[in-house]
């Protein structure tokens, strides 16, 4: 019979199917959260899926240099469908978050998206489970674990959590970076009403029976709160993403030939920045002596693109596809103005993504289009960061923009004097995830 390591150091189990080489905005939370831990008297082990049979829409193998080496990382199979719709629609990347990357769908992209919606609950990505829970319960009997901790999406990753609770009955900490059902695009996956009964099940389940629920924003505390009349507030706690001070080694390079302003990320007509894109031509247009550049780093649906070409600004338009993590940094450092956009959705007060935090510690002008009052702008405001504009508050835009180009004349660094953002940096957000943990 194995005998089970005995420590005074609180271990952690950090259960997450986004680690690294797995790019994009949801591993770096995870990475940033486990890289800081140890700091903080907790040693984290990692479960994940083994990046040979991942469904990683991006891959960033940089972020591996991250991965502290006093942590383990134990990787699993899997078993998921997206092999099936690589065969069936002839595509060879999977789907973006929110579909940006589908375009006009076929017939067959359309069948799997009801399969996906009503055959693998609560997502394609729970074929993992099992491997992962075999791979928690085999470090659990071999080494003594204070807490667990889940990340998702994947949410179907919280479940592995809930059978882990019921089974040892330790701590369990439920880390939610997205809404579940009410994320943005849940509509478009045509669940049928016995697929919604069973996921909203699902999503209830696991928020009563987590000891405590990490959230990225408040309204989205607001959102799980409306689950279940048992759920105490107290006990969802927000965390919201951030941004690591390591990352921002490079020193701020604005050109002086163009006035250059940076989208990094997705975006979707979702998101409704038709505005700003006119309030841009219209800016060019009366300053002609200026030489503008809107460029995208990042995956850019189709529709969007039309919209840019539309508004008569695809001469001025740069594309670049997803990129390492410091490159996207770079990108944010040689730029004017940072432009951000939220989707225009329901339940989008809440949105918080970690390229906010990223573009506060860039210490640039930020344009956002989304939702008056919602977290981002309370965020963006209190910092003195930038401004919220609402999608259809072109007028204003406008005026924002000769702003920004008439002090461009003078001087082409636009940079902010110091700004209150250190509050939002990986380590101080991870200290209180620490003190979660040990309590």
């Amino acid at each position: 019979m194995e005998s089970r390591t005995h420590t005074t150091q609180p271990n952690t189990l950090f259960i997450t199917y986004y680690w690294p080489p797995s790019g994009g905005a949801g591993v770096q939370r995870c990475l940033k959260f486990v890289k800081h831990l140890p700091e903080f008297g907790v040693q984290p082990t990692v479960i994940t899926v083994d990046e040979r049979q991942a469904s990683y829409p991006v891959i960033d193998a940089t972020l591996e240099a991250e991965v502290p080496a006093s942590v383990q990382v134990i990787r699993t199979r899997t078993r998921e469908p997206f092999e099936f719709y690589k065969k069936l629609t002839g595509k060879k990347d999977i789907p973006f978050g929110g579909f940006a990357n589908t375009g006009n769908e076929s017939w067959k992209q359309k069948l799997f998206k009801f399969l996906r919606g009503n055959l693998f609950i609560p997502d394609p990505r729970v074929g993992w489970n099992r491997f992962a829970l075999d791979a928690a319960t085999k470090v659990m009997k071999r080494k003594e674990m204070h807490a667990v901790v889940t990340s998702s999406p994947p949410h179907s990753t919280q479940l592995i959590g809930l059978k882990l609770k019921k089974q040892f009955g330790l701590k369990w900490i439920a880390d939610m970076r997205d809404p579940w059902t009410d994320i943005y695009y849940y509509q478009d996956l045509n669940h049928t009403a016995l697929a919604q009964k069973i996921d909203a099940k699902y999503e209830q389940e696991v928020l009563e029976n987590a000891d405590a629920i990490l959230v990225v924003s408040a309204d989205m505390k607001r959102l799980f709160l409306n689950k279940s009349t048992t759920l105490d507030p107290n006990k969802i706690h927000v965390i919201p993403n951030g941004y690591d001070e390591a990352d921002f080694v490079h020193p701020s390079a604005p050109s002086k030939e163009e006035f250059t302003i940076t989208y990094t990320g997705t975006i979707t007509e979702a998101y409704n920045v038709e505005g700003f894109f006119q309030a841009l031509c219209d800016t060019m247009t009366k300053n002609p002596l200026i030489r503008y550049k809107l460029r995208f780093v990042g995956k850019v649906s189709a529709e969007v693109k039309r919209q840019v070409e539309a508004a008569g600004l695809a001469l001025i338009t740069e594309y670049i596809d997803y990129v390492p993590h410091d490159v996207s940094i770079q990108y944010l450092m040689s730029s004017t103005v940072l432009f951000m956009a939220i989707p225009d959705v329901p339940n989008n007060f809440g949105i918080l993504t970690g390229k906010l935090f990223e573009y506060l510690a860039a210490n640039k002008p930020i344009m956002c289009i989304g939702p008056i009052h919602g977290d981002a702008d309370r965020i963006i405001d209190e910092c003195g960061a930038g401004r919220v504009f609402h999608y259809t508050g072109y007028d204003l835009m406008l005026d924002q923009l000769m702003q920004f180009s008439k002090a461009w004349k003078v001087n082409p660094n636009l940079d902010l004097p110091i700004i209150n953002y250190t509050q939002y940096s990986r380590r101080a957000l991870t200290e209180k995830l620490a003190e979660l943990l040990v309590s």
